[in-house]
């Protein structure tokens, strides 16, 4: 009976045994693709040739006001020279006014193209706009602040509007009578015709014209031969026909870049007014180079 039993229990066991299949746990490994994402953040970078470039176009020109004392030296004189003196000849021909007496004012007006009414309005005889003109115009401090100042869409308009202001007008007909070779004539025509109040107007004219041998271009149009005259070859200005060497002492200051009236007189102990007085000013304008008096 007992052999019986323990066989039972055995056969129990290893049927136990036999069928029992232990869990099996798979686990399915994930591929995960990793992407590195290139930093495509740049710095903005400025080489110093790049530096200096930018800071070259930022720099400031300063620009010669030909309505107070503007040294404009020879060789910016000629090349205002060259670009209009065929408009000038052309304006001679056509309405019979020197050509050299138009390049002389046009420098002496104009500061040689450099002053402000010529830059910014083509203007470059400095003319007004007067009852009647009906074109553009610009706002300029000359003998009173803001006054007005035709404006033109290109230099030769100048040229030919300073023309048609000679010959319309009638208190300058006499002019008309002189000899076209007659420079001198025409530069003392103009002053006592009214178109300068400056006493040395003339005088300025007629250095300008002899120093840049204007008159050759009148001789040109006229058919006529030309005998410069010798003059030293120096810088012009448009407040006197000629600028010497000035030495600059204790009652004198040279201009610098950022000076104004107001700083200049501050540093002085002066007012406005008295250095205007001093120097002969009529505005405020100013330019590097020039030579002031403060005592």
């Amino acid at each position: 009976m007992l052999k019986k039993i323990f066989t039972l229990v055995l056969l129990s066991v290893l049927v136990s045994c036999g069928t029992h299949k232990p869990g099996i746990r798979t686990t399915k490994k994930s591929t995960v693709k990793t992407t590195r994402k290139a930093n495509t953040r740049t710095t903005p970078r400025t080489s110093t040739a790049s530096k200096r470039h930018n800071n070259k176009n930022n720099n400031t020109t300063e620009v010669l006001e030909a309505t107070s004392k503007t040294t404009v030296y020879s060789d910016v004189v000629k090349q205002y020279v060259l670009d209009y003196k065929d408009i000038a000849k052309d304006n001679m021909r056509r309405h019979g006014i020197p050509a050299s007496i138009t390049l002389a004012q046009g420098i002496l007006e104009s500061g040689a193209g450099r002053g402000t009414l010529c830059v910014t309005a083509n203007n470059h005889f400095g003319i007004k706009c007067h009852t009647g003109w009906t074109g553009e115009s610009v706002r300029h401090d000359d003998d009173a602040a803001q006054e007005c100042f035709r404006k033109y869409k290109d230099p030769a308009e100048s040229y030919n509007d300073h023309s048609l202001f000679l010959t319309t007008r009638g208190r300058y007909s006499s002019l008309f009578k002189l000899d076209k070779d007659d420079y001198e004539a025409w530069a003392h025509g103009l002053k006592a015709a009214g178109y300068a109040t400056d006493p040395k107007y003339p005088a300025k004219l007629i250095g300008i014209i002899e120093r840049y041998e204007l008159a050759s271009y009148d001789a040109e149009v006229l058919g006529k031969s030309y005998s410069p005259k010798k003059v030293e070859d120096v810088p012009v200005t448009t407040e006197t026909p000629q600028l010497a060497s000035v030495n600059v002492g204790s009652d004198s200051y040279k201009v610098a870049q950022g000076d104004t009236l107001y700083s200049i007189s501050r540093k002085y102990n002066l007012s406005v007014a008295e250095l205007m007085k001093l120097n002969g000013l009529t505005s405020n304008a100013i330019s590097i180079g020039q030579i002031l008096k403060v005592k």
